[in-house]
Formats: structure tokens, C-alpha cells, sequence
């Protein structure tokens, strides 16, 4: 079923170029090491199978790891009452709502489609947000599942650590039966050049993505709504509010960076900046205040028209 959430063909022919390269690169990873350690069946059964569990399984390990669970409508109304609402104007199907005890202000979502999705939000965030700017933050959540790219990511993040996972099954399984010869020397020494080769080309290439489909969500978010000046306001607070998190508390949060609202990067990123999983405050802000003008609303990033 087509959702109203406004399309965006370049971010789907982005998805679709970004999987066909990861494709290409881990079937030619996956027959070198074919090649290098002869054991073919090994190497398929098992990245197949972590593959398979990733993707059917996403949404149970990232409630888990954010300490979230699933919520009904008794306990938190006004968050099933505001997803209900922008569902129904989306016309979409109304993903498993849940709730994550952290302090740390954000929300994610995850599932393998938008019939088996999951919006979570943290307790941080519904405490810092008023009403319209919540209403934005969802809907920008829920333009994730609409436009598939919850799916597509989760994919494309589960690749990018298969070559590192397959490397260290190989030399833990070398280092057991004693194979320490020049030849192995050198086979290991080829495996960790291509594995490494392998993971900086997925790591831009899931960057890049990541980054394209924040942005193509704060604007289909922006336009159903029609108040891109509280979706503003709400990246404006969690940005500032998550910068005064402490920084051990941010530590479990990052590995889901590209799956939240806002990146947990705490007050400095210095370099990490550059390769975030997000685009900058300041361009997020940038876009929204050119859909404002659009819109004819008046922009105020710091304040929720």
C-alpha cells in the first residue's frame, strides 16, 4: 500500500544503487575468501544466516539494546493518539509502539517493512517535547517506514560488519588447528587487506546513504504536517539536550546513530562529525526553513509555530 507521505525517487534510486554496489562488493568478498580459505559452505551458510536473522530480527535486538518495550494505548495515550492520527493521514498501517526508560532524548524506528515496524521514543524526549514538536518527530520516524529505508538500512549496516565478523571466525578457526605456516601467513595477510578494503567502501557508501535519507525524512515529515518550524524546534532541543548528556550515557546509543532522530555524539564530535550517520544541524535547519517559506509559515527554528 502507497502511503501520502510524499515520495522521494531520489532516495529511492539512491537505495537502490547503494544495495546494488554493497551486492556487488560482498559477492567479491565472499568468493575471495571462498577462494582463500576453501570452505565455501561455511563462509555462505553463515553470513546467509546472519543475514536472515538481521533482518527478521532487527526490531527485537534495538528495543533490547535501547532498554524499550512495547507500550498500549492505557499507559501512554497521547503517543498512540498522535501516531494514530498522522498514520491515518499517511494512510499507512500503525507500526508497534514503544517506549525506551533512557533519559538520552531521541526516537528510532525499525522493522523489516511497514506491516512488521516498530516506533520507539525514549522517555527523555516525550518529557523535553511539547505537543506539535512530538507531532513532527514522529512523523519523521514514520517516513522512515513509508519510504522503506528502515529496511534497506538495517541491510546495508548488518553488511558492513560481515567482513569483520568472517575474518576473525577465520583466524580463530586457523590459530586452532596450529596452521602457521608462510602460506597461511600470507593468505591471512590478503584476507585482512580486502576486508578492510571492503568495509571503508561500505562505510561511505552507508554514510552517504544514511545521510541523504535524514534528510528526505524531516521533509516528507515537514509536508505532512505542515509545520516544519516545530519539527525545527524539536531538532533544535534534542541536538542542545543530548550535547549536556554525559558521555558514558551516550556510549550504548551509539551503535544505533543511524537508526535515531538525532546522533548521539555528545558534545564534542570532533572528526566523527565528518563521518556522520546524519547531515549537520545546521542543514537539517536550513531545509526546513526553505519548506517554511514554501509553506508560507514562518520559520523559527528555536520555537514551535
Amino acid at each position: 500500500m502507497q502511503s501520502r507521505f510524499r515520495s522521494d525517487r531520489r532516495l529511492t534510486a539512491r537505495m537502490g544503487v547503494t544495495l546494488f554496489l554493497l551486492g556487488l562488493l560482498y559477492v567479491g568478498f565472499v568468493a575471495a575468501l571462498i577462494v582463500l580459505l576453501k570452505s565455501w559452505v561455511l563462509v555462505v551458510v553463515v553470513a546467509a544466516g546472519m543475514l536472515v536473522a538481521q533482518y527478521w530480527f532487527s526490531d527485537r535486538v534495538a528495543l533490547y539494546a535501547m532498554h524499550g518495550r512495547v507500550v498500549e494505548r492505557e499507559e501512554y495515550p497521547d503517543l498512540h493518539g498522535v501516531i494514530d492520527r498522522l498514520c491515518a493521514q499517511a494512510d499507512m498501517p500503525k507500526p508497534v509502539v514503544a517506549v525506551s526508560s533512557m533519559d538520552l532524548p531521541n526516537a528510532f524506528a525499525t522493522g523489516r517493512n511497514p506491516d512488521h515496524a516498530v516506533v520507539c521514543v525514549t522517555t527523555g524526549l516525550l518529557r523535553r517535547l511539547e505537543p506539535a514538536e512530538l507531532e513532527g518527530v514522529l512523523a519523521h520516524e514514520l517516513s522512515h517506514v513509508a519510504h522503506k529505508d528502515v529496511a534497506v538500512i538495517t541491510v546495508a549496516s548488518f553488511l558492513g560488519v560481515l567482513a569483520g565478523l568472517i575474518v576473525r571466525f577465520a583466524f580463530y578457526s586457523s590459530l586452532f588447528r596450529g596452521r602457521r605456516d608462510q602460506n597461511t601467513i600470507a593468505v591471512f595477510g590478503i584476507v585482512m587487506g580486502v576486508s578492510m578494503a571492503v568495509y571503508a567502501i561500505s562505510f561511505l557508501l552507508i554514510r552517504a546513504l544514511s545521510r541523504y535519507r535524514e534528510l528526505a525524512a524531516d521533509r516528507a515529515a515537514a509536508h505532512l504536517t505542515g509545520r516544519p518550524s516545530a519539527l525545527a524546534s524539536a531538532l533544535t532541543k534534542v541536538s542542545g539536550d543530548i550535547a549536556r548528556i554525559p558521555t558514558e550515557d551516550l556510549r550504548t546509543a551509539q551503535a544505533f546513530n543511524a537508526f535515531f532522530f538525532t546522533p548521539a555524539l555528545g558534545a564534542e564530535p570532533g572528526l566523527a562529525g565528518l563521518f556522520s550517520t546524519h547531515p549537520s544541524l545546521e542543514q537539517r535547519l536550513e531545509q526546513l526553513g526553505r519548506i517554511s517559506a514554501e509553506l508560507g509559515e514562518a520559520a523559527t527554528p528555536g520555537k514551535a509555530g
